[in-house]
């Protein structure tokens, strides 16, 4: 099992930037890949970014494909999400997921972990 928290939400205005942590728990962390949700009110929980477990490949949502940028580090157990250029938009509760997983037509499944989430608001 994972235990994930997420931390690094904040208020920020258009064309700010913001990090956002995920910190698990668990011995397995490094065999999984690793991925970010978001939540918009009214809105379903849609994809915005994955890794693998390794960190070599990442995938992104055509939404923030070029400004935000998904890393991890196994050493500390932490998947980072930095996120530039901020849009109203992307206000929403973003969520940490272990073991997404790629649907046959391309768009990506969550898997079973999360972490609570946490409020990222983008003011114009």
């Amino acid at each position: 099992q994972v235990q994930l928290v997420e931390s690094g939400g904040g208020l920020v205005q258009a064309g700010g930037s913001l990090r956002l942590s995920c910190s698990a728990s668990g011995r397995t962390f490094s065999r999984y890949a690793m991925g970010w949700f978001r939540q918009a009110p009214g809105k379903e929980r849609e994809f915005v970014a994955t890794v693998t477990w390794s960190g070599g490949v990442t995938d992104y949502a055509d939404s923030v494909r070029g400004r935000f940028t998904i890393t991890r580090d196994n050493a500390k157990n932490t998947v980072y999400l930095q996120m530039n250029s901020l849009k109203p938009e992307d206000t929403a509760v973003y969520y940490c997921n272990a073991d997404p997983s790629i649907r046959p037509w391309g768009s990506w499944s969550p898997g079973d972990y999360w972490g609570q989430g946490t409020q990222v608001t983008v003011s114009s």
